[in-house]
């Protein structure tokens, strides 16, 4: 009998975990979880559902939506408890949300803004920590996985802003943490894209685009698509843990 695999995404109604969703639709049930937005997580699950899959069984939801603003931490704990609840187990978590505000990343009078350190330290590491553990034991039941959307601004001083840049490094450093302490178990990654066109790196000047890509050594960004197979691959890989993956078309190096 196949087991019928579930899927949650953290911040998945578009964009890049909206991809996710697509990529994982085939082998996992998918929960979609969106902070405001209901209309665009309920046309991404009508999109999923015309994607072939090996779920079929009809008494289990094959897909399943969760409004939940990840910068509560109470928020996180009902979105994994709704989740188990709805879905009766939980194997992947792709923890995929984060904040920052655009800004000049060489100003430091722009870089010294304490409710920017703060909204960034939330959304970009606490939050996947509240996750993490609010989703241990199901994992560790499952002999799952847990996948972080970092940044290359964490691997490499650059970006939106002193403080994303900063707090995407300590996402890094804290995946491979949980990576110790949550073995054997569980296996836990980050991913680390360059600059991506999605609605938010749409926000980028366009001179700053073209300098990106300019800065990439294959001259061409990371699409969400790139990324997301990549996450698919982490999500499916038993033997890949503690690693944190740059796909940003080799601006790190």
């Amino acid at each position: 009998m196949v087991v019928q695999r579930v899927a949650l995404i953290t911040a998945s109604s578009a964009g890049l975990g909206a991809q996710v969703a697509r990529v994982l639709a085939p082998d996992f049930r998918v929960v979609v979880n969106y902070a405001s937005n209901s209309s665009r997580a309920e046309q991404l699950v009508e999109e999923l559902s015309t994607i072939p899959s090996i779920h079929s069984n009809p008494t289990t939801p094959r897909f399943h939506i969760v409004q939940a603003d990840v910068s509560s931490k109470s928020s996180v704990e009902t979105l994994v408890k709704d989740t188990i609840k709805e879905m009766g187990r939980l194997d992947v978590v792709i923890s995929n949300a984060g904040w920052t505000r655009m800004t000049n990343f060489l100003n430091i009078d722009e870089a010294v803004v304490d409710d920017d350190w703060d909204r960034c330290f939330i959304m970009n590491v606490k939050t996947h920590l509240w996750l993490a553990y609010a989703a241990k034991d199901a994992l560790a039941e499952s002999e799952g996985t847990f996948i972080t959307t970092a940044s290359v601004a964490g691997v490499k001083p650059s970006g939106s802003s002193l403080a994303y840049s900063v707090t995407k490094a300590a996402q890094i450093h804290l995946a491979k943490g949980l990576a110790v302490i949550l073995a054997p178990k569980i296996r836990v990654n980050s991913v680390s894209p360059g600059m991506m066109l999605t609605e938010w790196g749409l926000k980028f000047p366009a001179a700053k685009r073209e300098k990106a890509i300019e800065n990439t050594k294959l001259k061409r960004l990371a699409t969400v698509e790139d990324v997301a197979d990549q996450i698919r691959t982490l999500a499916l890989s038993r033997s890949v843990t503690g690693q944190n993956l740059c796909i940003d078309g080799g601006s790190s190096m």
